[in-house]
């Protein structure tokens, strides 16, 4: 054979044993290469990975198995458990057994509730004709607590109500007849002085303190609204002290009566104020007698805008130069416009160019025109009104160019400027009035300085000092 044959034939027989070796198994072809009865590094790896892979298929698998075999179901055991018995007045359909208190809300009528509780009508007819009942319950305030007695088989049985501070009433119904019942509920009223600083807000912290909302507007738009702007004026540490009656029954707070006297503390000024009534009427004054509310307030319209001051200017309509006999506020129409003072309505109705006019007499001399309404407020002449009363709303009735308010302020028929003219002081109380009033006084002052001297005794202003400076001269020896 030549040589060439023999390199052919060899080349051939090293390519079969190259795919032989190439179709067996990895592990055995590494083994079988080459071994010499000991592994290689390269052996002990594929083994060592080998076996781990082993290990965690074995560890998985179990778990694959557990989580797919369903497990027992767990044997469930039940109790019969017997019902508390009714009690014996449910059974023998007693009364007691099923009240319901209804809390009157904001708009609410007792019509409704009777509604709403599905008591028909004809019986809310028999309730508001017993005695007493109707002015009781046609004007329910907000918060009145109302008592239902409804057993489930059957109507109305007693309805409960308060007839006043110190009497319930209790309307029990059998067949078409009505029986009333009147429990009388003692009630203690008490004069309380409660002090205490503003503090982030004068409305709540006077609210937390037991002050109704009524006594706060007191406070701030009656006693001392000539005296204290409360936006400015006011700071935390500045206090104040209110004598109120309070009236308690049952250990509940049921009512608190108007302020009879307060102290309002700004810096180092001290301001008081107390109640005391004149004429049928209650007022508020200072300690030595003098009203605290001023004859006149200068603005008849709040925060409105003066369009036009006192003084010569070119009329808007007519043109020409004339004297402007008042002072102009720009409000929008139907704005109410105040009384300034205490007043008898002198006129209402047309007057050429103010439109419809409103004129008050406020006696000794001074009176105020009020022009170019849209309408009037609920008045009439001749009928006695007190400042702040809304006599109209403004319009541009008569020669006006827009809405405003025209008003004129006149002492013996002679205009003057109502933001620079001299106010009449108010009449101060005088004679056997001055004497009743710090009789009256005196007590509610003694109590306000005793307050503070406990609360405030380590206080940097000396509140007895400056309490005793707004007491009424010559009072009364205080009692207790």
């Amino acid at each position: 054979m030549t040589a060439s044959g023999l390199g052919q034939e060899r080349r051939e027989r090293l390519k079969a044993l190259r795919e032989a070796s190439l179709h067996r198994p990895v592990l055995a072809r590494h083994l079988s290469d080459g071994f010499t009865g000991r592994w290689s590094r390269r052996q002990w790896v594929h083994a060592s990975l080998f076996a781990t892979i082993g290990m965690l298929v074995a560890a998985i698998v179990p778990g694959f198995d557990r989580s797919a075999t369903p497990t027992a179901p767990t044997a469930r055991h039940s109790m019969a458990l017997s019902l508390p018995p009714l009690p014996l007045a449910r059974l023998r359909g007693q009364s007691g057994d099923s009240w319901q208190i209804v809390r009157i809300e904001r708009g609410q009528t007792l019509g409704e509730v009777f509604e709403d509780l599905d008591i028909p009508a004809r019986t809310l007819q028999h309730v508001l004709a017993q005695p007493g009942a109707k002015q009781a319950l046609t004007r329910l305030k907000p918060g009145t607590e109302l008592g239902f007695d409804l057993p489930v088989n059957g109507g109305l049985r007693t309805f409960r109500f308060d007839r006043s501070d110190s009497e319930r009433v209790e309307l029990s119904f059998v067949g078409d007849e009505i029986r009333e019942k009147v429990i009388v509920r003692p009630v203690e009223t008490k004069t309380v002085v409660i002090s205490g600083k503003v503090g982030k807000s004068l409305f709540r912290s006077a609210r937390k303190l037991g002050l109704s909302g009524s006594n706060i507007n007191t406070l701030t738009d009656e006693i001392f609204k000539y005296d204290i702007d409360f936006n400015e004026d006011v700071g935390a540490n500045d206090r104040f002290s209110v004598v109120v009656e309070q009236t308690w029954r049952e250990g509940e707070l049921i009512k608190t009566g108007p302020v009879l006297a307060a102290t309002f503390t700004t810096g180092n000024k001290i301001h008081s104020g107390f109640r005391y009534e004149r004429n049928g009427k209650a007022e508020y004054f200072t300690g030595d007698g003098r009203p605290l509310k001023k004859s006149f307030i200068r603005m008849p319209i709040p925060y409105a805008r003066m369009s036009s001051g006192f003084g010569s200017r070119r009329h808007p309509v007519m043109g020409r130069v004339r004297m402007h006999k008042g002072i102009d506020y720009a409000a929008g129409t139907g704005t109410p416009i105040m009384a300034a003072g205490d007043a008898r309505v002198k006129s209402v109705g047309w007057q050429g160019g103010y439109g419809r006019a409103v004129v008050l007499d406020h006696g000794r001399g001074y009176t105020t025109l009020y022009a170019h309404m849209s309408r009037f407020g609920k008045i009439k002449p001749g009928q006695r009104i007190g400042q702040g009363t809304v006599i109209g709303y403004v319009g541009s009735t008569g020669m006006s160019t827009g809405p405003h308010l025209h008003y004129e302020f006149r002492i013996n028929g002679v205009h003057r400027n109502p933001l620079s003219v001299t106010m009449p002081p108010p009449e101060p109380l005088s004679g056997a009035a001055l004497t009743a009033f710090r009789a009256q006084t005196g007590p509610a002052l003694a109590r306000i300085r005793e307050v503070e001297n406990i609360i405030y005794a380590d206080a940097s202003t000396p509140s007895d000092e400056s309490v005793a400076r707004a007491a009424p001269r010559a009072a009364s020896k205080p009692k207790s």
